[in-house]
């Protein structure tokens, strides 16, 4: 299997472990832990799990140049990132989530075109209009959609994480042409441990841990070793191969994931609407991936 298969395949199932996020994060937080609180108990594991995993590659140190860039990896990619998101989905609801995040794309086609120096062509703005289109039609159409529990404050955060997000991607592409991936997620979560711990302890300390269910320590596990662990890794393998507007546009998928599995839990159908979003997403990916990223293909080949 090609490298850029097995990526564009870890990054579709990076966004299907986020799809399940949205639902499974809500179901412990805030009531049982609060959001900081939640992050440190993200973070600091994960840190720990690549650490572990480094023991598995051979030793790689960070170039002097490029220690700066780790550190802002970490506060946009971790920090800022992680404590935005889980705030603003404690305020507001999954739906008023997803909807904000079909934002990142965009944001991350503007930054890659200005730091970068990506080429952006029609064809890429036809995809990731198609893209936005396809995830639109799915959230805003869809039988259950509405805007209860949704929070202005909340919506803002999601919004800012959005931004953030997109920052990490572009800082850490450059990264991941000259070192493993576990190398960059080892020190990226070290430093943003670090970072998010004085936001979080207090709600850590505060956690009844004897309240905890089964299903919610499952929940927990979840969130750290899948949705970060995991879903950090495979993105940044991706990026190792292909552009941060490809990487970005499968966030589109996210819905669609998300009525699938409501639809395995036998609380949806399929319908031409589920139908018309799916071709309208695979669509706009294939256009954002089938426009060849000179720039960085440049820089890969020198």
């Amino acid at each position: 299997m090609k490298a850029t298969t097995r990526a564009h395949l870890s990054v579709l199932f990076v966004n299907l472990l986020y799809a399940a996020n949205f639902s499974i994060a809500k179901q412990v937080m805030p009531e049982f832990i609060k959001p900081f609180g939640f992050i440190v108990i993200r973070v600091i594991p994960a840190a720990v799990l690549f650490f572990l995993a480094a023991f598995l590659i051979p030793p790689e140190k960070i170039k002097k140049k490029d220690r700066n860039t780790i550190l802002l990896c970490a506060l946009f990619g971790v920090a800022i990132n992680q404590l935005l998101f889980f705030k603003g989905l404690s305020l507001t609801s999954p739906i008023n989530g997803a909807l904000i995040m079909t934002t990142n794309p965009v944001l991350v086609l503007l930054m890659a075109a200005i730091i970068l120096k990506e080429p952006v062509g029609w064809i890429k703005y036809i995809g990731i209009s198609l893209g936005i289109a396809g995830a639109m039609l799915l959230i805003l159409l869809g039988k259950n959609f509405n805007l209860q529990g949704g929070n202005t404050e909340g919506d803002l955060y999601i919004f800012l994480n959005s931004v953030s997000f997109a920052i990490f991607i572009i800082l850490v592409k450059p990264l991941m042409l000259h070192y493993h991936p576990i190398t960059v997620m080892k020190w990226t979560f070290f430093f943003g441990a670090l970072m998010v711990l004085p936001f979080g302890y207090n709600e850590v300390t505060a956690v009844a841990w004897s309240s905890l269910t089964f299903n919610l320590w499952l929940c927990i596990v979840f969130v750290v070793v899948a949705v970060t662990f995991v879903a950090y890794l495979m993105n940044v393998f991706a990026l190792r191969h292909l552009s941060p507007s490809v990487v970005s546009i499968y966030i589109y998928f996210q819905p669609v994931f998300a009525t699938l599995i409501s639809m395995a839990l036998g609380e949806a159908s399929p319908g031409w609407l589920h139908l018309a979003s799916a071709a309208l997403i695979f669509t706009g990916v294939y256009l954002v991936s089938k426009q060849n990223i000179a720039g960085i293909n440049n820089t890969e080949n020198s």
